[in-house]
């Protein structure tokens, strides 16, 4: 995955990091989903691709609860959005309202465009939108772009 090295802001340094991180800089994420499989695969997806703070949870409420206790460690929250008790919606809401600076990668299994998106949902600010299936690259192409930015 040479393609997703890329250069990250350290203090007054820039020094190169691999798939989208800087030396010394480890992104915390959060991965929730309520079909456990799929919130484990997509953390060995990226503890694979050498991203060592991985959290996943299949409950919502659980979720919210670690992230509230952690919330200035997180880089990252990627969320599906059909979930019980708490849709991906309400969770990411409530998560940029305790933490207005984490990134937010939702996903669906649903057909949505990107612009009819954002119309629906202007707030809170979403940084991503990945559709399932979805492949191991997508996911890390996704991630990596989502982190660096």
């Amino acid at each position: 995955m040479e393609g997703l090295a890329e250069k990250r802001r350290i203090g007054n340094k820039t020094s190169p990091g691999k798939n989208g991180k800087a030396r010394g800089y480890e992104p915390k994420v959060l991965v929730l989903d309520d079909d456990f499989d799929i919130s484990q695969l997509i953390k060995q997806i990226l503890q694979k691709d050498n991203f060592k703070n991985v959290f996943a949870f299949t409950d919502p409420l659980l979720a919210l609860e670690h992230f509230r206790k952690n919330q200035k460690e997180y880089s990252l929250i990627i969320s599906d959005i059909r979930m019980p008790t708490m849709n991906g919606f309400e969770f990411v809401t409530e998560a940029k309202k305790i933490n207005p600076k984490v990134k937010i990668l939702l996903m669906t299994a649903f057909e949505i465009d990107d612009k009819e998106f954002a119309r629906v949902l202007p707030k809170p600010k979403i940084d991503g939108l990945i559709r399932k299936p979805a492949s191991p690259k997508q996911i890390l192409n996704m991630v990596s772009s989502i982190i660096k930015n």
